[in-house]
């Protein structure tokens, strides 16, 4: 099967799409072309693939990379049994002759922008009207596939989920005592002016703080103003294999992510990757993440921004109020001085990661189902059979 994969939003190396989906492609014997921003994330594309570089989607000027896109995606599409896109954009750059799509949802769109400061006060009301339209088009004339169940609700047509697993080591290593660490993209709603002030409050008890993932363009000034006054480490994006390595060992794992409609229900991808690795987890109270924190006994609770109030949390953190960094200081403290407590929620969370979210256990029935469509000539021929890739 010849597959040809497109984004213009995310990085060449996202670990959806590159370590996860085109690796199960690439394992599987099929082969690969990959639309993406190489040139500007400084990218070299891997060799087994074929590589089409686009501009990449930043912000609310994006018309120059659809443009790009559009004929980028005709070019890969040419010998192609299926094309499958990552980004709600390139909905808008599909070209006209094309093998049968798959969409990969991989986030609620429209509840995501609420907390992006990036976007003008005009574009707030018409974007999310805009999106509600793509999808409902997608919906009708594509191929779904659901990066988590919740998504269910915004797309309620039976659409299989491939959630965001990933690669869990059979034996986790041991944690240190002076080092926290936050995997992902960083942004305002995803708590970095949280974790900046957690550092500054973590300073005086020789604690660091390593930010791994890219950042936003609003929030890039302020990571790099506490890297200068040692604070924290920044190191900007790090491929997925890479940083899980450089994550290995921490004292806990970072998700101090607001109450954002586009992230409250789904399974945080980053607190199922600090399980794996064996690191307990300190979380705002999400509802995915609550129910693996409290159904594991991996982690720590504390409150949203502006919350106020402290929440459950296991061990000596305790249930004392207090806001997002208040709280998140006491549970790293607690965290610090209780080494059993540590070992054994790092422990846990281990091993319902390795029971639950193992990748590889998983990605042969996504490259089947990949499978299956291309050999279907359109999606009204064959409908989404309803079952989900997870546990």
């Amino acid at each position: 099967m010849r597959v040809c994969v497109g984004t213009i939003v995310h990085h060449p190396e996202d670990a959806r799409i590159a370590h996860r989906q085109i690796r199960a492609l690439l394992d599987a014997g099929h082969q690969v072309t990959y639309v993406a921003p190489f040139t500007h994330c400084n990218v070299t594309p891997p060799p087994e693939i074929r590589a089409i570089d686009v501009p990449r989607a930043v912000g609310p000027r994006r018309l120059k990379a659809l443009r790009a896109a559009r004929a980028a995606l005709a070019k890969g599409c040419r010998d192609a049994d299926l094309l499958l896109v990552h980004d709600v954009d390139l909905l808008l750059a599909l070209p006209r002759r094309r093998p049968v799509t798959v969409w990969d949802v991989h986030e609620d769109t429209r509840g995501v922008l609420e907390g992006e400061a990036y976007l003008p006060g005009p574009m707030r009301p018409v974007l999310p009207r805009l999106i509600g339209a793509l999808e409902r088009r997608a919906e009708r004339r594509l191929h779904l596939i659901l990066a988590d169940e919740s998504l269910r609700a915004r797309f309620p047509g039976g659409h299989p989920v491939v959630p965001d697993h990933t690669d869990v080591p059979t034996v986790a290593p041991a944690t240190d005592d002076d080092r926290l660490v936050y995997l992902g993209r960083v942004s305002r709603a995803r708590g970095a002016t949280e974790m900046i002030e957690l550092a500054r409050r973590l300073r005086p008890y020789g604690i660091r703080l390593d930010v791994i993932g890219q950042a936003d363009a609003g929030v890039r000034p302020l990571l790099r103003d506490a890297q200068r006054e040692g604070l924290l480490d920044w190191f900007g994006h790090v491929p997925n294999a890479h940083a899980l390595r450089m994550a290995e060992g921490a004292l806990a794992g970072l998700s101090l992510t607001h109450d954002v409609p586009g992230f409250r229900d789904a399974l945080p991808a980053r607190v199922i990757e600090y399980m794996a690795r064996g690191l307990p987890v300190i979380t705002t109270p999400l509802p995915g993440a609550v129910s693996l924190v409290t159904g594991t006994g991996c982690g720590l609770l504390v409150p949203f921004p502006g919350a106020g109030t402290g929440l459950p949390a296991e061990g000596a953190a305790g249930r004392d109020p207090g806001d997002t960094v208040e709280a998140a200081v006491r549970a790293v403290l607690a965290l610090r001085d209780d080494p059993a407590t540590r070992a054994a929620m790092g422990a846990r969370g281990h091993a319902e990661a390795l029971r639950r979210f193992h990748w590889p256990a998983r990605a042969p029935e996504f490259v089947a189902q990949l499978e299956r469509w291309a050999r279907a000539p359109h999606p009204a021929a064959a409908r989404p059979s309803g079952h989900a890739l997870t546990a």
